[in-house]
C-alpha cells in the first residue's frame, strides 16, 4: 500500500479553486530531522486538521501549537512577541516574486 501524494493531489486542488500556480515541495526525512516516528505522523495529521479548523472558522493571524498534548491556536503576535514587516517593494517580496511565488495580487 502506497500512502503518499496527498501533497500533490492538495496543491492541485488549490490551483484548480484559486486558479493560481501551486508549488508542492515534499520535504524528505534527512531534512526533517531524521525518520518519522508514529508520534511524528499523528501530531502532523492534528496541526494540520487544527490549522485547517482555523480557517474554516475565519479564525485568521493564529497558528496551532502543542500546549501539553492539546493542539491550541495561538495569535502569531504572541507566538513572535511582534508583528514582523515585509515591505511589498522590498528585496524579500522581490526574490520570492522572481521565484514564481504569488501573493494574490
Amino acid at each position: 500500500v502506497h500512502l503518499g501524494g496527498i501533497g500533490h493531489k492538495s496543491g492541485d486542488e488549490l490551483a484548480k479553486l484559486s486558479g493560481l500556480e501551486t508549488r508542492v515541495l515534499v520535504v524528505g526525512h534527512i531534512q526533517r530531522g531524521g525518520s518519522p516516528t508514529q508520534f511524528d505522523r499523528i501530531l502532523g495529521s492534528r496541526y494540520g486538521e487544527s490549522a485547517v479548523e482555523l480557517i474554516a472558522n475565519g479564525e485568521f493571524g493564529k497558528m496551532v501549537a502543542l500546549r501539553g498534548t492539546a493542539i491550541k491556536p495561538v495569535l502569531i503576535t504572541e507566538a513572535l512577541g511582534e508583528t514582523k514587516k515585509v515591505f511589498p517593494n522590498g528585496t524579500i517580496v522581490r526574490v520570492a516574486r522572481s521565484l514564481g511565488i504569488c501573493f494574490g495580487d
